[in-house]
């Protein structure tokens, strides 16, 4: 189905005549004007090259679908904007290679690619050389090679250079490579262009820029945006961007249908963490092939990719956490079949390209069915068969909450941001920028892009500055924003208990006109899978999830900027002031401990003594704990929230490990250090100005130290930020304790 795209209507039908244009090469030579007359661009010359270009990159029985023809005629010939949606597997990345290899042939600069994720860029650039095409990446991760692969884009020696978008905003790049380097393109290409929209699944902030970046192109400089997972609004919203600048041609769209004939969906509803895990070291050694195990956590990746390791599995785990040498190495071992899965989060999402790949399953369900069916798309790209199952949780919306807490800050934070930005006289860091705002680094660094983007701020050497432009809060937008993710929440839901097909539900979510029944699907088939679990693997799951226990590393420098707030600390924590490493339960987003313990720690729960079972989980993890020397006294943090519980845990912990009850630490104020703030530099200064162990506590520390002298255990409910626990275990060594070590019920992270 072939689209063309307006500003603000989509119409199908025949395509629109084109309008030429001119373009500058690298050498600054112009080249020839193409129009739909000039017989080198317009005949099956241009076709037949194409063609041969094709079977160079995928083989000698590789041949052009028509509207891949359709959008590298567009390219090469026209010089237009293209918008190509089309499901994965379907040769997207063909159409910019081949459509490279043509315009590098007429003279044209080189193709810059803007791409997502490393992982993709590296198949990429894998694929190009196979064609003959010298690519090469500037991205985080190799710093030490820009300044040579800037000289070979002057010299001409590079074909395609892929970009991560986060780089377009760095201050070096965006000012001294950027506007050369897009004048003398010859095509520039928009992957994953779903993140160039606040209404895709998975919107980026960087990628916002790519509008600037177009603005600025030169007329007649081809540009190509593709993505798998767009639906009308996503499609029309991305379209209008593309047309940005003056005098452009309306975007060629082209929407193809997104069924997967080798996929089959399936959805298995289990009661609880305990079965799903079993059910999954179960039935994955029977699915051939291999494949991706995803979950929605970093902790739940890794307890589930540690658990089917003990269960005799290859797998290995790939998260946000994971080192960038363990992701290539992993990544490396799954293309080559080496392990049976990667047990990953979103993080090994977009453009990981392995044609083989026999089954996705999810531990979990993603936010939405646009996302859901980007994920499943990984797999069954060259095989006739692969299974794509989803195993949702209870707790699954518990976890959406969490993210969906991360949107953007209200009117009043970015206003305060700003504030801050007009009366500083030089240019402010994140770290500087927390002291002044709440909101954790990471949300507030997406804040800024946001602000980046609009125009209100600009990233430069040194920080961030206000650019003095007016800003206009969009409430509006940003309200339809969460109300779209919303919807594509309970949509989610429904995919998991619908009783009709479930590709056509996922298709129709990505409005796909010409969903239909598929015929594989579990509902469509009525062959659904078993949901038993043997005892044996039932057992070891329920072993494994109620292993207590996970390290809390200790805080070792200071945040930057606390003399901002009145507070004289800086640089590295000392040695003699540190906590030691202690340990949570459990983590609040575990797929164990953490539905136990968000119960417990629900803001509507209870503020009760500790129950048995949370009780001997805590004994459990000190009589695992492998510590230098034993414990010989507890002190309980001081609670406004959970007293009872704190108190109670620390109490009842002493008393089954015979160890000294030496009371709580306390606040100076009834008070306390008020609500919790969300960012270090806020936390800290709320707690230093707060905390303190009295004289009385001081004294039972320094008696127990000269009769039984060890270290002291310092007890919470949760550990979020860190500093609470920081500062207690710095005020108790210097009451004379020799070692702090932090015990708490939860870790807020991972």
């Amino acid at each position: 189905m072939n689209i063309e795209c307006g500003t603000a209507t989509h119409r199908s039908g025949s395509r629109s005549s084109w309008t030429p244009a001119r373009s500058l090469g690298t050498s600054g030579t112009k080249e020839s004007m193409a129009t739909p007359t000039d017989p080198t661009t317009h005949t099956g010359a241009l076709r037949a090259r194409a063609e041969e270009h094709l079977r160079a990159l995928a083989g000698d029985s590789a041949r052009l679908r028509e509207d891949q023809w359709t959008a590298i005629h567009a390219l090469v010939a026209d010089r237009r904007r293209a918008l190509v949606v089309q499901r994965t597997g379907w040769g997207k990345s063909a159409v910019y290679f081949v459509a490279t290899a043509l315009r590098r042939a007429q003279g044209a600069g080189p193709t810059v690619i803007v791409s997502p994720l490393l992982a993709l860029m590296r198949n990429q650039i894998a694929a190009a050389e196979r064609a003959g095409i010298h690519a090469r990446t500037i991205n985080s991760a190799n710093t030490t090679a820009w300044e040579e692969t800037y000289a070979e884009v002057a010299q001409g020696r590079v074909d395609v250079l892929l970009v991560s978008p986060e780089r377009l905003n760095n201050p070096e790049f965006r000012d001294r490579v950027l506007p050369a380097l897009a004048a003398g393109a010859g095509l520039v290409v928009i992957d994953e262009a779903h993140c160039v929209s606040d209404w895709g699944h998975d919107f980026r902030p960087d990628y916002r820029r790519i509008r600037s970046l177009l603005h600025d192109l030169p007329e007649g400089i081809p540009v190509l945006a593709t993505t798998a997972t767009a639906n009308e609004r996503v499609t029309h919203d991305v379209a209008e961007q593309l047309q940005a600048g003056a005098d452009r041609a309306n975007t060629l769209v082209l929407r193809g249908a997104l069924d997967r004939e080798s996929l089959r969906l399936a959805v298995v509803q289990l009661p609880d963490p305990t079965a799903r895990l079993g059910w999954l070291a179960e039935h994955l050694p029977t699915i051939p092939g291999s494949g991706i195990v995803y979950a929605l956590t970093v902790s739940a990746a890794e307890e589930t990719a540690r658990f089917l390791r003990e269960q005799g599995m290859e797998v290995l785990p790939y998260t946000g956490r994971t080192d960038p040498d363990e992701r290539r190495s992993a990544e490396d071992a799954l293309l080559g079949n080496r392990v049976k899965a990667l047990v990953a989060t979103s993080a090994l999402g977009m453009g990981f390209d392995k044609p083989d790949l026999g089954f996705v399953v999810h531990l979990g369900a993603p936010q939405s069915p646009i996302s859901y069916y980007q994920q499943v798309g990984r797999a069954g790209r060259g095989v006739d068969r692969a299974e794509a199952v989803l195993l949702p949780g209870r707790e699954d919306v518990q976890i959406w909450e969490y993210f969906a807490g991360l949107s953007f800050p209200p009117e009043e934070t970015v206003r305060q941001t700003l504030a801050v930005l007009d009366e500083a006289d030089e240019p402010l860091s994140v770290a500087h920028l927390e002291t002044r705002v709440d909101l954790r680094r990471t949300r507030l660094e997406q804040m800024l892009k946001v602000l980046d983007v609009d125009g209100a701020v600009r990233r430069v050497r040194g920080g961030w500055i206000r650019t003095g432009r007016p800003w206009s809060y969009d409430a509006d937008r940003y309200a339809q924003v969460r109300a779209a993710r919303e919807r594509e929440q309970r949509a989610m839901l429904d995919y998991i208990a619908t009783d009709t097909c479930r590709m056509e539900f996922l298709r129709r979510q990505l409005d796909d006109f010409e969903a239909s029944t598929c015929g594989r699907c579990d509902v469509c088939t009525g062959r659904f899978w078993p949901t038993e679990v043997g005892t044996g693997r039932r057992r070891a799951a329920a072993d494994h999830l109620d292993r207590p226990g996970t390290p809390i590393a200790p805080r070792r420098q200071w945040p930057t900027g606390m003399a901002t707030l009145g507070v004289n600390l800086s640089g590295r924590i000392p040695a003699e002031l540190r906590a030691g490493e202690g340990r949570a339960l459990g983590r609040l987003t575990d797929i164990g401990w953490g539905t136990e313990l968000r119960r417990v720690l629900a803001e509507d729960a209870p503020d009760a003594p500790v129950d048995e079972h949370v009780l001997q989980g805590v004994v459990r993890v000190l009589a695992s704990w492998e510590w230098a020397n034993r414990p010989v006294g507890v002190v309980a943090m001081p609670s406004l929230t959970r007293p009872k519980l704190v108190e109670d845990l620390a109490a009842r912990l002493a008393s089954l490990g015979r160890l000294a009850p030496l009371g709580s630490l306390s606040y100076r104020t009834a008070r306390g250090p008020g609500a919790r703030r969300h960012n270090s530099a806020m936390r800290l200064e709320q707690v230093y100005s707060e905390l303190v162990a009295d004289p009385e506590l001081s004294s039972r520390v320094a008696r127990l130290q000269e009769h039984t002298p060890g270290p002291l255990l310092l007890v919470d409910d949760v550990v979020d930020t860190g500093w609470s626990l920081t500062v207690g275990a710095a005020l108790l060594r210097e009451a004379g304790a020799p070692e702090v070590l932090p015990l708490t019920l939860a870790s807020s992270g991972g």
